[in-house]
């Protein structure tokens, strides 16, 4: 049993040290997780590629699934695309090779905003990640129907993010 143990630590441990969060140029990443905003909650996901040591750009895209039902939406209002440039500060600030905090921007379908986020990695091509976002101009600002409000607010992300190495 205490082998057993001792093994599975080694691996994890293995697993730990190897995980890198950006690696700079030719750099790929996929995720995929929940959105939560006001009136509704859906699906993102996201892909970035490295362009430098510390600058990726990239593209999202997020559909609500639920919606509460005082919001009438059709399908335009629930989706919502947007190009994004992103700055990687883990590797400026002194973070482990695991860990990458990233502020940027978006230009979208509905707004001009600016996203943060962190992922963490457990292995090389495994991690998780956590984003908040909000617009910063956007494009219908009179007369808005609760629809309109929709992709056009503070909304936060959480999911599960993939390497392409």
């Amino acid at each position: 049993m205490k082998l057993y143990f001792l093994s599975v630590c080694l691996l994890f441990s293995t697993i730990f040290i190897s995980a890198q969060a950006y690696e700079g140029r030719g750099d790929q990443k996929f995720q995929v997780g929940a959105n939560l905003q006001g009136n509704g909650t859906g699906i993102m996901t996201s892909y970035d590629y490295g362009l430098g040591e510390n600058i990726s750009i990239g593209a999202t895209g997020t559909y609500l699934l639920g919606i509460e039902e005082e919001v009438s939406a059709s399908t335009k209002d629930r989706f919502d695309l947007k190009a994004r440039f992103s700055a990687h500060l883990g590797s400026i600030i002194g973070l482990s090779d695991e860990v990458d905090i990233y502020p940027g921007l978006d230009l979208g379908l509905k707004n001009f905003g600016f996203h943060t986020g962190a992922r963490y990695f457990f292995s090389d091509g495994l991690g998780i990640y956590t984003e908040i976002g909000f617009p910063i101009a956007k494009y219908k600002i009179e007369n808005l129907e609760p629809a309109d409000k929709l992709h056009n607010q503070f909304n936060v992300n959480i999911g599960a993010v993939f390497n392409f190495l």
